[in-house]
């Protein structure tokens, strides 16, 4: 999907780099290596990232290093990008899909790097245990989830309920799974 709005690979791997991995600093041997990239291509990227205002770069200890600028006017809208083509979260969407009758599945906290009251918000019919051990045998870190039925979670909306606003309304949550049709 990605390779369709971004017409280079190697800028695609540069970019998922960064953003998934906030704050870090890489110098351009460094990346090479991580992207297994000819250093060319690699500084070229940098390049015309810099240029666009995507990326920054200090020197340090005789090597110039990269970092985001978390300042550029649409590093949000481009790390939720990243995020959402994520591979990590394509594949638990679709492992947690198969443990039950999913309408709908929010991501937050954890896994878009956000504040969040829960991980993982599950509207559906899922066996909380299968769930769990799933969790704690792929991810390594503690998971907090939520999940409720259908008309619960209807129910919770006609309230306003906070804990599901929060959820849904949060712009750094990702809705892999919608059937529902909410927002």
């Amino acid at each position: 999907m990605l390779k369709k709005l971004f017409t280079s690979s190697v800028r695609i791997k540069i970019l998922d780099l960064f953003f998934h991995n906030p704050g870090e600093e890489y110098y351009i041997r460094e990346m090479t290596r991580l992207l297994d990239e000819q250093i060319n291509s690699v500084r070229r990227e940098l390049t015309n990232l810099k240029k666009a205002g995507v990326l920054k770069s200090k020197t340090k200890t005789r090597k110039k290093y990269y970092y985001l600028d978390p300042d550029f006017m649409l590093h949000d809208e481009l790390k939720s990008i990243f995020l959402k083509a994520s591979a990590k979260n394509t594949k638990l969407s679709q492992a947690i899909s198969k443990i039950g009758n999913i309408k709908l599945l929010v991501l937050s906290g954890n896994f878009v790097e956000t504040e969040a009251d829960a991980d993982l918000l599950i509207v559906g019919d899922i066996d909380k245990l299968e769930l769990s051990h799933y969790l704690e045998a792929q991810i390594d870190y503690p998971v907090r989830f939520s999940v409720m039925s259908e008309e619960d979670f209807k129910y919770r909306l006609e309230c306003n309920d906070q804990f599901v606003l929060s959820m849904l309304k949060n712009p750094k949550s990702i809705q892999p799974i919608n059937k529902l049709g909410i927002l």
